[in-house]
């Protein structure tokens, strides 16, 4: 008997489908309360301590580790398997939509390649709609998740400061590491910002160790987390919840099965799924006394479409429905005041240090605005490591040539300054994924569909955006690099293009209008969870990550006591 033989006859628990952030924390929290957990991941096996290329230089990779099609955030990016295109599995965007689809085919998922900032969403996040009828309000409140992100923050490491920001919460003392000090051009962000605008720039939240945790040392800067941490350092989901959920010895992991159906027995409940061996091509199926989906928020919605007629759990209508991702815009700068440095070791954690939570929420409230929701700015620039084209903004605006554009361009460096948003989106019905009616994948299986839109409330918000930033940057005396005449729908950055596209399953109080109820239990199948971005209910300004892991802690804490009880 061959070892899968053994996995597809083996007595499991709860199947998990997807290994990242939502499937990486339902196998740790199931497998410390005492359940049998098999792991099924699309992609490949990956091990970040020994894959990971943290002291390469740029001259260590092919074309100094630049962009390429297939690997389109530079050669030395952890995504090892996938990216934008992933061969012999493609996807459709609708004629009149802008849409990209990032997919990590690699154990651990998007963990491995993330920013990292770690932002729990504020109470006005979750009940948005009771303050102003847009969108719709989750099933839960902020009191009921906090106890939720005191845990996870513990477990993962993150550091910060508590701050006292309407709508961004501070955790509780002792939870929170230091936060690095601001590089230069963060301090030097800070006070412009403050003195010009009054917009406070705080510490960031980031799940980046700056003090040792357990047996985890602290980040010393060596590298970009995007590129993976060999020391675990930061967080992934391959250094801080598979090993321990492996470690429990009730965890088994399956690389390269791409599920792509949930079975269920004659009583309707799920009874385990089907998946493809992507090496092979074989159909295999397996089976559990519960299913949990975190396979991201499209190929979750690509399951349960692929799994009955008209979708599973899809009574509501819902499922592949409310896609929503991050309004964004950036502009760039070069500051003056930067210029002429003394050269200084500028290192520091892969995202920066400090950021801008959203400072008008009351003038919103007050209908001052004309957009509903909020963003907060996010900073890039300063001393990194120069990469091919870095500086090729300053040497376009540069009269210099020879031997004086270098001197030029040594007094210049790091006083190029971005600032981007990030913000809020509501629901919309033009925005949803579908299964098409025409292509498949090497496999015969149908591929999804993408239909995005970003709506009128997204639009103002990004202007808004973009004038903020170009105000602030001529007010410091910077010379704006982007062109503000362009129009901000072209502008704005793609759906999708954040990596933050959520809520094609949503979370709700009735099962007439959601998929899921409060605990991520879908409503018509009470033994398959969602626990990936799908469930939510709107995408906040906040980054996903941080609140998807809360919700798949807490999800499966309420799985495993059902579990114990024998009613899953």
């Amino acid at each position: 008997m061959t070892a899968n033989d053994r996995l597809l006859m083996s007595e499991h628990d709860v199947i998990v489908v997807g290994s990242g952030a939502a499937g990486g924390m339902a196998a740790y929290a199931l497998t410390h309360a005492g359940a049998r957990v098999l792991m099924l991941e699309a992609g490949r096996d990956y091990d970040p301590l020994t894959e990971t290329p943290m002291f390469n230089l740029p001259s260590d990779a092919p074309l100094r580790g630049e962009a390429t099609p297939d690997k389109e955030f530079g050669f030395h990016d952890a995504t090892v398997g996938g990216g934008w295109e992933v061969p012999g599995e493609p996807y459709v965007v609708a004629s009149d939509a802008k849409f990209k689809w990032w997919r990590a085919r690699m154990l651990g998922g998007r963990t491995n390649h993330w920013g990292r900032l770690a932002f729990r969403f504020g109470p006005h996040d979750f009940k948005g709609y009771s303050a102003d009828g847009r969108g719709v309000d989750w099933p839960v409140t902020y009191e009921d998740m906090a106890p939720w992100y005191d845990r996870v923050e513990r477990l993962i490491g993150v550091f910060g400061a508590a701050e006292g920001i309407e709508n961004s919460p501070d955790s509780p003392p002792g939870i929170l590491q230091p936060p690095p000090k601001p590089r230069a051009y963060e301090a030097w962000m800070q006070m412009a910002m403050g003195k010009l605008s009054g917009i406070p720039v705080v510490p960031a939240h980031a799940a980046v160790l700056t003090r040792p945790l357990g047996d985890r040392p602290a980040c010393f800067y060596a590298t970009d987390c995007w590129r993976g941490c060999a020391i675990r350092a930061n967080f992934q989901s391959t250094t801080v919840l598979i090993p321990p959920a492996r470690a429990t010895g009730r965890l088994t992991v399956r690389t390269d099965a791409m599920v792509f159906k949930v079975l269920r027995d004659s009583r309707g409940k799920a009874a385990g799924v089907q998946f493809v061996d992507r090496k092979t091509g074989a159909i295999h199926q397996v089976r559990a006394r519960a299913v949990v989906l975190g396979a991201s928020t499209g190929e979750t919605a690509r399951i349960l479409l692929q799994s009955a007629d008209g979708g599973l759990a899809n009574g509501s209508g819902q499922v592949g429905r409310n896609l929503m991702d991050t309004v964004a815009a950036v502009v760039g700068a070069e500051v003056p005041q930067l210029h002429d440095l003394p050269p200084f070791n500028d290192d520091g954690v892969s995202i920066s240090h400090v950021y801008a939570p959203w400072w008008l929420h009351r003038e919103q409230v007050a209908g001052k605005l004309p957009f509903a929701r909020g963003y907060h700015i996010e900073f890039g620039g300063g001393r990194g490591m120069p990469s091919i084209g870095s500086m090729s903004e300053l040497v376009s605006l540069s009269q210099k040539r020879g031997a004086d554009l270098h001197e030029d361009m040594r007094r210049k460096f790091g006083s190029t300054v971005y600032m981007g948003g990030r913000g809020a989106m509501l629901p919309n019905a033009q925005s949803f994924c579908e299964l098409d009616k025409d292509v498949r994948d090497r496999w015969g299986l149908p591929v999804l569909k993408f239909h995005f839109r970003w709506g009128a409330e997204e639009i103002a918000q990004a202007a808004h955006q973009r004038d903020m930033f170009h105000d602030v940057f001529e007010a410091m005396g910077g010379r704006v690099l982007t062109d503000r005449s362009v129009p901000i729908e072209d502008a704005m950055g793609k759906g999708g293009e954040t990596n933050h596209e959520v809520g094609t399953a949503r979370m709700g109080s009735s099962p007439a209008v959601s998929v899921l109820d409060p605990w991520c239990q879908t409503w018509e199948v009470p033994n398959l969870y969602v626990v990936d971005g799908a469930a939510f209910a709107t995408s906040p300004d906040k980054n996903p990550t941080l609140t998807i892991l809360a919700l798949a802690m807490r999800a499966m804490d309420h799985l495993a006591n059902r579990l114990k009880r024998g009613d899953a």
